[in-house]
């Protein structure tokens, strides 16, 4: 069956499109609360990546967090850097964010994600543009599982990525799978320095006994 327009529910916050709260509602879905939480992690991401009005601030960086959590409507349980947004006072109107009209080759990557391959391809410097490549194929891999519970092979990834850049964004494959550079974004929660400590405690122990 078609998804037609008129059969859609109303999107919470638009500037962020359908595929970012198609997104929010697949993490909602996940049962394992760590999975939530680095898969949350990894959206807001690329939710910062997509709004190109946003500056690399704490402030802004918070509120793309508030607006993970309007988007889930409050109902996001994960671990995360910021307080939940009061619902009750939130009055906040969204900004705009400009869309490129045309069509999307492919529709599980989404709009957004071939807006930051163009902003990819502007970048100049060849070491600047390998880690944009990095980033872009470990975001295509965690998108695939997210949309089809499926892992794709870092050669699909980099098929698709030409594809999309009409041959502009190349990395080589060998590279790719020696270093495991397309290996889904883990983002590493605020205890680690106690899991520091801790590994520090155990290594004091072992010399004691």
């Amino acid at each position: 069956m078609n998804d037609y327009n008129t059969q859609r529910n109303p999107l919470t916050l638009k500037e962020y499109g359908r595929n970012i709260q198609k997104l929010v509602n697949y993490i909602k879905s996940i049962d394992d609360r760590d999975k939530r939480t680095q898969y949350a992690y990894t959206l807001v991401d690329l939710m910062k990546q997509i709004n190109p009005g946003s500056k690399d601030t704490q402030e802004n960086y918070q509120k793309i967090w508030d607006d993970l959590f309007i988007i889930a409507d409050f109902e996001l349980d994960v671990d995360h850097p910021y307080p939940i947004p009061d619902k009750e006072t939130l009055t906040r109107k969204p900004d705009r964010v400009r869309y490129q009209t045309g069509a999307v080759k492919f529709k599980n990557y989404g709009r957004n994600f071939q807006l930051l391959v163009e902003e990819a391809d502007k970048m100049e410097e060849p070491e600047d543009r390998e880690k944009a490549v990095i980033y872009l194929g470990r975001l295509m891999k965690s998108l695939n599982t997210m949309w089809n519970k499926e892992n794709i092979d870092d050669k699909t990834v980099i098929e698709n990525l030409k594809s999309i850049s009409r041959g502009k964004l190349d990395i080589d494959l060998d590279k790719v799978r020696e270093h495991n550079l397309f290996d889904p974004f883990v983002k590493e929660r605020p205890n680690k320095g106690n899991n520091q400590k801790r590994r520090g405690s155990n290594q004091n122990r072992r010399r004691r006994n």
